[in-house]
């Protein structure tokens, strides 16, 4: 896939971009699409890896994880958020990572309760019932590597495959989880009180890591979600008052990304702070000496060109 991009749509489409060519390749729900009442059943891809075998493999919000074929078009699901896993629902499927042998597949769900058209709710309320879970392409098998996470978001294999680094969105930090070897069970935190809101995490030629923050901490120390977290009432209150599009507003358009070293060290950041270029960006992903990136609410990518900065 030398100068291929994939990438998911707010309307449910899985697009090809070829140079100037754009593509359709699948669609993973039923239409009509476009709004927020019809995202559940439209369907809405996030998170999109390219398999050992040329094969896309696309977490989707509403409808689970699937594997596409970029070629032919052809969808095969599976893990359906219809069935519950460990007696609980997948609500909100959001990203995935494979590895190298195709065998084994590590992806998040940001929460049971609440579904990605309800993100601002799971951000207020802080809920911490996100998930790891591994879902093994040979037996079938969905087990659960990791709970009570609050927002669990962006996932990454370590190198050695024996651990995933897990962007932890509502706590400002990324864990990371022991998935197989000597210490498979256990969590440690890979970097926390980060300036920013981490979303997705990929990884850099410098054998770090790219992280994009959904939205940025004016001031590290006060977080207004960490305010509202101790007043459920006040919550409640600014929900009766407001929209979800309304407190969106309210979300600086300041973009930011951060490159990682691989102990977790920050190399170098990124900033858009009026959002001009790259507002809300929530993807950065590295590709032949360029940068690009994707967002949750823009409705364009962005490339960097990475020797000029």
């Amino acid at each position: 896939f030398a100068d291929v991009l994939y990438t998911g749509t707010a309307d449910g489409k899985i697009v090809k971009i070829d140079g100037r060519n754009f593509h359709v390749i699948a669609t993973l729900g039923k239409p009509p699409c476009g709004s927020r009442e019809h995202e559940h059943s439209c369907g809405r891809p996030l998170g999109i890896r390219v398999g050992p075998n040329g094969t896309l493999f696309v977490a989707d919000a509403y409808l689970g994880l699937f594997e596409v074929n970029p070629v032919t078009g052809d969808v095969k699901s599976l893990v359906s958020t219809e069935k519950k896993i460990a007696g609980r629902p997948l609500g909100f499927v959001n990203d995935l990572d494979i590895t190298q042998d195709g065998k084994k597949i590590y992806f998040t769900d940001s929460s049971s309760r609440w579904q990605r058209r309800d993100f601002m709710h799971l951000i207020m309320e802080a809920t911490a019932d996100g998930r790891v879970l591994e879902y093994d392409t040979e037996s079938k098998e969905v087990t659960v590597m990791m709970e009570n996470l609050r927002f669990p978001n962006g996932i990454q294999l370590f190198p050695d495959e024996e651990s995933v680094l897990v962007a932890e969105t509502t706590m400002a930090r990324i864990k990371r989880v022991h998935v197989s070897g000597l210490n498979k069970g256990g969590m440690d935190t890979f970097i926390d009180n980060l300036p920013g809101f981490p979303d997705n995490i990929r990884r850099s030629s410098s054998g770090g890591y790219w992280v994009a923050m959904s939205a940025v901490r004016p001031n590290p120390g006060f977080s207004m979600l960490d305010f509202l977290s101790q007043r459920p009432w006040l919550k409640k209150l600014i929900f009766k008052l407001f929209s979800q599009e309304m407190l969106l507003k309210f979300v600086p358009r300041y973009s930011l990304v951060l490159e990682l070293r691989g102990d977790g060290v920050c190399l170098r950041s990124f900033h858009d702070p009026q959002g001009l270029v790259a507002a809300y960006s929530s993807e950065a992903h590295e590709h032949g000496g360029h940068l690009f990136l994707g967002s949750f609410r823009s409705p364009y990518l962005c490339r960097l060109d990475l020797s000029k900065v």
